[in-house]
């Protein structure tokens, strides 16, 4: 597992491209049949892939977490962004997770598997992990069972529709908080106007864009911002002192998770736009 060590607002603006890449951005996961984590020091948080193609694939724990198998200290988020369908098994019970579809898995459930039901159209888990306080029920989201949040306009060109999938509304949780954002045809912006919370980190799983096509993700403090030029398929950590907006080639989803302090969803410090610089 590797350990992605963050870097602090006072050491941010000094940072080369290269470092602010090797720092926030995580990538070259989604790999075909094996399971890859990466370990932030940021609220603990493990982002992952699984990506079951010819055969099943079991979570495994590691040796930096300490424990005897993953979920022992863990909860889980499990968000199918691939084109087929996928099926998680949790302690023999079966979950059928279609492509947006997200499973919640709760502290103390030692056997994970992650399969598909066609090897010719895939499932692709992203998998998001926070240490959990208590044990909760294991339970299924169905993406086009969620009613659509709709933001934005076309006029400012941040047309876009949010799908909750993890929080005090929806499947519950300790602190894990998680859903999908979709943005319209024509329309480019997310989360614009930007804002912070130092009461909880985020993470950005950018999908379902174009191989050719990117995303400029736009971090740092408000008036002290810089730029990842992400792809397909590829996360930016946002620390709570950090912004996280972004402006795309084409249109695109994100899965959108976050864990800490508390899950209100609506705890944001809004930054206007003629602040930023």
């Amino acid at each position: 597992m590797k350990i992605l060590e963050l870097a602090d607002k006072i050491h941010f603006p000094k940072m080369s491209t290269a470092e602010l890449r090797e720092t926030f951005l995580v990538q070259d996961l989604f790999q075909p049949d094996v399971i890859e984590m990466v370990y932030v020091d940021l609220d603990r948080t493990v982002v992952g892939s699984a990506v079951p193609v010819s055969k099943t694939l079991r979570l495994e724990t590691a040796p930096e977490l300490r424990s005897t198998y993953f979920t022992e200290r863990r909860e889980l988020g499990v968000l199918n962004i691939g084109i087929g369908q996928g099926v998680v098994s949790v302690g023999g019970q079966e979950y059928e997770l279609a492509p947006r579809d997200c499973l919640y898995v709760g502290r103390g459930n030692e056997s994970v598997t992650f399969a598909s039901r066609d090897s010719k159209a895939p499932a692709e888990f992203y998998l998001l992990s926070y240490p959990a306080h208590a044990p909760y029920p294991t339970a299924l989201s169905k993406y086009g069972a969620l009613e659509g949040l709709q933001l934005g306009s076309t006029a400012s060109v941040n047309r876009r529709e949010i799908r909750k999938h993890i929080w005090q509304g929806g499947l519950a949780s300790c602190q894990l908080v998680m859903g999908v954002t979709q943005l319209s045809d024509g329309s480019a912006w997310n989360t614009m106007p930007p804002h912070t919370h130092m009461r909880r980190s985020e993470v950005y799983l950018y999908f379902d864009l174009p191989e050719e096509e990117r995303v400029l993700h736009l971090m740092g403090p408000a008036k002290e911002t810089r730029h990842l030029v992400v792809k397909n398929k590829e996360i930016a950590i946002s620390p709570g002192w950090s912004i996280h907006a972004g402006v795309g080639t084409h249109s695109y989803a994100f899965c959108w998770g976050m864990g800490g302090e508390n899950q209100a969803y609506d705890d944001m410090d809004p930054v206007k736009i003629g602040e930023l610089r």
